[in-house]
């Protein structure tokens, strides 16, 4: 039988500006930014969220093992939401952050979603979402 996985832990984003990057994450989408110290001594950063985790990398100084080709903005990302699109679409225009569409039908995980579009610092796409 073959082996499965069952959930994500975390995913690692290769970032040019790590204080933009966490600013974003924090202030935009709500995310809590988090100071952590992994077995090699080291100090990094994450974005925490739900029960999961960003880990954030500095481009040109990432911490090993790393991805084959890390690259900032090369990310696809869909955060589902409780909260309605249209409370999203308020406050992202109180930040004066425009999407790029939405919002939208797509197709989740676990079933139909509604969907809105915008980019972070890095021009990683972020979708925000709620389960229809």
């Amino acid at each position: 039988m073959t082996p499965t996985v069952q959930s994500l832990d975390h995913l690692v984003l290769t970032v040019a500006d790590l204080n933009v990057t966490l600013a974003f994450y924090t202030e935009v989408l709500g995310m809590r930014a988090e100071r952590f110290t992994p077995a090699d001594g080291s100090q990094r950063w994450a974005l925490r969220f739900g029960s999961q985790k960003i880990n954030l990398h500095q481009a040109g100084a990432e911490f090993l093992p790393k991805a084959a080709r890390p690259t900032t903005g090369s990310a696809d990302l869909c955060f589902l939401s409780d909260t309605p699109l249209a409370d999203w679409q308020a406050h992202l225009d109180a930040l004066k952050i425009s999407p790029e569409e939405g919002p939208v039908r797509r197709s989740g995980a676990e079933g139909p979603i509604l969907s809105l579009y915008l980019r972070d610092p890095d021009g990683t796409l972020i979708e925000l979402s709620n389960r229809l």
